[in-house]
């Protein structure tokens, strides 16, 4: 990855975010609950698979399709809530198909509405079950409880997407809200399923809507390809005389398309969502809500001093429990080096007043941070569509702190760091940015994007 001169922050965050999506893989909200213990969820997660099963049953009986022996045990090991097995039976799934390519009729990726089941039961006990600290626990509670009934909730990441769908009292029935992901929807087979849950209480596009998705992007494309102006990590190339469209952006784009058209055509519904890849035509529309975001329906002139003080007393308060209480607004550049370089390079846990096993944990790290990733590119894509200095001004110094906050959250974070970057390069503060960078490099000492952007921060 490349910092050019010429890279305006628009580009630069394109680069950056499409990056980071693709290493290894959140009004008023209620309390935070950073812990909490949850003997109860090995009894969720059991209602949770006996809730799809029946859902895949019913689906393979509409489809006239036989069941694959393989759903059957996975679906019976998840009602037992047998997660070792349940893990070996997807992992032997796996072996018999590829993310590329159909290799046959009885691929279980085009078992219809039963394979959507599957990944979906799959997902969440993956979520859930492999954290042991609570934290996945709090991160879907703390989301569920903040959102309205009735609502439409975009689920961005796997644990945005997954632990709330196991979570909610019934995911099929919606209740307490509408529960989908915007990263699938290019996918006609997951429309498809969602339609089958949804599709009489709330507009699903249907194949139609996805057919003029794709032709909509492609034009736009092409016409921008035509200027040289296509988006980093957009590819388009021609085979045997007809265009192709490859790439995360390519895709994320036409999902952008179709979460549009839900949010249109349901315009009596509230909409939140935990991002995943930013979505420009959002960003008017959001705002802070507890871990996740709101999506309103008219766009915003600005956000109101109360609403953001909310959300910073919210975030400082939140992230106590983690790290301890002593980042807030006033916290430096030179506090968070700090903090990374005695906590988690040399482990050195002395005087510390977060919870260790949150430092010991990659997931909640990388969730918790991401969540306020997200809202901190709110503030940084208001600070520059200000339309006033002092506007500027209150909008970055909101973005500064949550990006600050996503840091010591996880420092080896690279979307934080690369968007925290990309906000320092715009402002002309890259000096800044050099020993964050050098202290993730200490705890991912051979990350290649990491090197490269350090490379490009020192050198210019």
């Amino acid at each position: 990855m490349n910092i050019r001169p010429d890279m305006n922050r628009r580009q630069f965050l394109q680069t950056t975010a499409l990056a980071a999506s693709a290493l290894p893989f959140m009004g008023a909200a209620t309390e935070p609950l950073p812990y909490i213990e949850c003997p109860s969820i090995s009894d969720q997660l059991k209602r949770f698979a006996g809730e799809k099963r029946a859902q895949a049953i019913a689906a393979a009986q509409a489809e006239a399709r036989e069941m694959l022996p393989e759903f059957k045990s996975l679906f019976a090991a998840a009602e037992k809530g047998d997660w070792p097995a349940l893990k070996n039976i997807w992992q032997e799934m796996l072996k018999h198909t590829s993310p590329f390519e159909i290799r046959g009729p009885r691929d279980w990726r085009v078992q219809g509405i039963q394979s959507k089941v599957a990944q979906e039961i799959y997902g969440a006990f993956e979520n859930i079950m492999e954290g042991e600290d609570g934290y996945a626990i709090a991160f879907g509670r703390d989301i569920i409880g903040s959102i309205p009934p009735g609502s439409i909730y975009f689920g961005g990441t796997d644990p945005g997407r997954f632990v709330i769908t196991a979570l909610c009292k019934s995911q099929v029935n919606g209740d307490p809200f509408f529960t989908l992901t915007q990263n699938a929807l290019a996918d006609s087979g997951y429309l498809h399923y969602l339609r089958s849950m949804y599709g009489t209480r709330i507009y699903i596009p249907t194949e139609e809507d996805s057919t003029n998705a794709f032709s909509q992007y492609m034009n736009d494309a092409c016409r921008r390809r035509k200027e040289n102006k296509l988006r980093p990590g957009e590819e388009i190339e021609e085979i045997d005389g007809k265009l192709n469209v490859s790439g995360q952006l390519a895709v994320m784009s036409i999902n952008g398309l179709l979460a549009k058209i839900i949010f249109d055509k349901n315009p009596d519904r509230e909409f939140y969502v935990e991002e995943s890849f930013p979505l420009e035509w959002m960003y008017p529309h959001l705002a802070p809500h507890g871990l996740v975001m709101n999506i309103n329906r008219q766009p915003l002139a600005e956000l109101s001093d109360e609403l953001v003080r909310r959300d910073r007393e919210y975030w400082t308060r939140y992230i106590q429990a983690m790290i301890g209480d002593w980042m807030h607004d006033g916290t430096s550049f030179g506090d968070v080096v700090a903090f990374i370089e005695k906590v988690h390079v040399n482990h050195d846990l002395s005087g510390f007043k977060g919870d260790p096993r949150f430092i010991q944990n990659d997931a909640p790290q990388k969730s918790f941070s991401k969540l306020r990733t997200a809202i901190g590119g709110i503030y940084a894509w208001r600070g520059s569509h200000a339309g006033s200095p002092v506007e500027k001004e209150r909008m970055l110094a909101e973005a500064d702190l949550a990006f600050r906050q996503a840091i010591a959250l996880c420092p080896r974070s690279p979307e934080a760091l690369f968007r925290y970057t990309s906000l320092l390069v715009w402002q002309g503060r890259t000096e800044a940015a050099v020993p964050l960078v050098e202290s993730a490099l200490k705890l991912q000492p051979q990350n290649v994007m990491l090197l490269n952007l350090f490379q490009q921060l020192v050198v210019g």
